[in-house]
């Protein structure tokens, strides 16, 4: 059964997976340089500030990819005791760094909560900045303490198919990948490793 996700755990967990295994067998990063930042953040419209117009430079390259490390450090604090994901298992950032870094960085905006009630719909919250423009890398720090913080982070989990980084969220007790083809590589791993130790 699938589980509902929260706007703050979906852009946590979409933050941490512009890092990804490249089909070769290697890592790929969606956030090499500004061109690739501005993509990510017009694909979320519904979850950042002023996505529309937005254009990155190096110097907000730089303050995501830093707070895409701490959200990938606290993960895998988070899926403990499993095994990080195999991207970030000898480059972690220490954990104390990794909170730092949030904090101060959710403390660049300060927010407020705003209650929209749309007709026919539940109430919803969202946070506002008080002054000013909203900061992408404090939005996306509040973004990543909300989900470290929530129920949901006991349902993350790191992928361990062959070439996989990805992290997800289990959705159903017998989950153990982070999607089908993921499954099918580790399963034909598994029966080429048996196959080998019984030849």
């Amino acid at each position: 059964m699938r589980e509902p996700i929260s706007r703050e755990a979906r852009l946590a967990l979409d933050l941490a997976l512009t890092v990804r295994h490249d089909g070769d067998g290697g890592v790929a990063d969606d956030l090499t340089d500004p061109a690739g930042l501005t993509v990510w953040v017009r694909a979320h419209p519904e979850a950042l500030p002023d996505t529309e117009g937005f254009t990155a430079d190096a110097v907000r390259l730089a303050e995501v990819r830093e707070m895409r490390a701490a959200a990938r450090a606290l993960f895998a604090r988070a899926v403990r005791p499993g095994e990080p994901s195999p991207a970030d298992a000898t480059r972690l950032l220490p954990e104390a760094e990794a909170v730092r870094r949030l904090n101060e960085a959710a403390a660049r905006t300060p927010t407020v909560p705003v209650l929209r009630w749309p007709r026919e719909a539940a109430p919803l919250v969202h946070q506002r900045p008080v002054h000013g423009p909203d900061d992408l890398t404090a939005a996306l720090a509040h973004a990543v303490i909300a989900f470290l913080a929530s129920p949901d982070r006991d349902r993350l989990r790191a992928c361990h198919a062959p070439r996989c980084v990805r992290y997800f969220l289990k959705e159903h007790p017998r989950q153990e990948w982070c999607k089908p083809s993921c499954g099918n590589r580790a399963r034909v791993a598994r029966h080429h490793q048996r196959h080998r130790a019984t030849t």
